[in-house]
């Protein structure tokens, strides 16, 4: 009878550790999701939010825009060496220039 005891005691304590941690498929924060990036505006740090633009490509980004003026579109950002389709496909729904 003891030995049930300690194993259902047991067996709380781990179910409780795992409801703690928040599971693996669980959403990002809302403010962690998509947020919209303007790609005439944005800073080097905002722009590095989007996918595949590290520190070195967003400050590209920010060359090109102060050079040649703002993005048209955002299909104007692949202007920028090392920015291409793909990258502005994965971040269609993040990118404005309004």
């Amino acid at each position: 009878m003891k030995q049930t005891k300690q194993l259902f005691a047991s067996l709380i304590l781990i179910f409780s550790l795992f409801a703690m941690q928040a599971p693996a498929w669980a959403e990002e924060p809302a403010e962690a999701q998509a947020q919209v990036v303007n790609i005439n505006t944005a800073t080097a740090t905002e722009l590095t939010r989007l996918d595949g633009i590290g520190e070195t490509k967003a400050l590209a980004i920010i060359a090109d825009r102060d050079t040649n003026g703002p993005f048209e579109s955002e299909g104007d950002l692949t202007r920028v060496r090392g920015i291409g389709d793909v990258t502005v496909e994965k971040n269609a729904d993040r990118i404005t220039t309004r």
